[in-house]
């Protein structure tokens, strides 16, 4: 294999019943199918790197997993489970997936742990928070007044929102850029910090965007879906730095 291209594993936190419109008499049996948009699997083949989707597998077997790729890309998805950080449910919460849940987090601990680069972008940057110990805002719309849309209703790829980026951080770095703008598409943000992450992006309203954590060469995540705004020029430099890192020589565990 060309090491120029990194493999990378790239999580689907979303189960889904296939529609029974879509169930043809040649169809396989209905059941339970993983769920994962092409945009990131594109963004990172634009960065020249090889994605591979990650199957929810056993803990004993992540180790072996982890050796054979060089990065790790926590997808968006449904919400958390909020047992996951010890509160109990919103009534706005929407659907779980509470086994997904304890896969993905065990599979961001223990990349996190061997020092892996990570980007975690919408629900996986909540992930990255909780499997450092931290909370989710569970509605935004409890905490927020509504000057700004977190879930917008115009094309994916559309730029709705501003973003300040700190100035001092890694993100900022790479993207070459502290105010600009980006798509939002989540009803639930970062609360309480987890160990060891920054704040590096807000939204005017205070709402976090981004987190990095300043000791690790790449842990970056954001709260936009970035892997659709890998056409515009302020945002095509988060995965190429991504896939960059990716092809570092192999790291040693924290």
């Amino acid at each position: 294999m060309d090491r120029n291209r990194p493999l990378i594993a790239v999580t689907s936190s979303e189960m889904r019943d296939p529609p029974p419109h879509l169930r043809k008499p040649q169809s396989d049996p209905a059941r339970r199918e993983m769920a994962l948009g092409m945009p990131y699997l594109e963004a990172l083949e634009c960065s020249d790197a090889l994605p591979v989707v990650v199957p929810p597998l056993r803990e004993e077997m992540l180790d072996d997993f982890l050796d054979a790729v060089d990065g790790l890309l926590l997808s968006g998805g449904p919400d958390i489970d909020p047992a996951a950080y010890g509160r109990p449910p919103h009534r706005c919460l929407g659907p779980t997936e509470p086994r997904l849940d304890a896969f993905e987090l065990a599979l961001v601990q223990a990349a996190d742990r061997r020092g892996l680069p990570i980007l975690a972008i919408c629900r996986g940057a909540q992930l990255l928070n909780v499997a450092r110990g931290g909370t989710l805002i569970q509605h935004l719309p409890d905490v927020v007044d509504h000057a700004i849309e977190h879930r917008q209703r115009q094309a994916a790829d559309a730029l709705t929102h501003a973003v300040e980026l700190d100035p001092d951080s890694r993100l900022a770095e790479l993207m070459g850029w502290t105010e600009g703008s980006v798509n939002s598409f989540h009803h639930q943000a970062v609360d309480a910090l987890g160990r060891g992450l920054r704040v590096t992006a807000r939204a005017p309203d205070g709402t976090v965007e981004a987190l990095e954590d300043p000791d690790r060469p790449f842990l970056l995540a954001v709260q936009w879906h970035a892997e659709y705004l890998v056409h515009w020029p302020q945002h095509a430099p988060l995965f190429d730095a991504f896939a960059a890192a990716c092809r570092e020589p192999a790291r040693t565990p924290a």
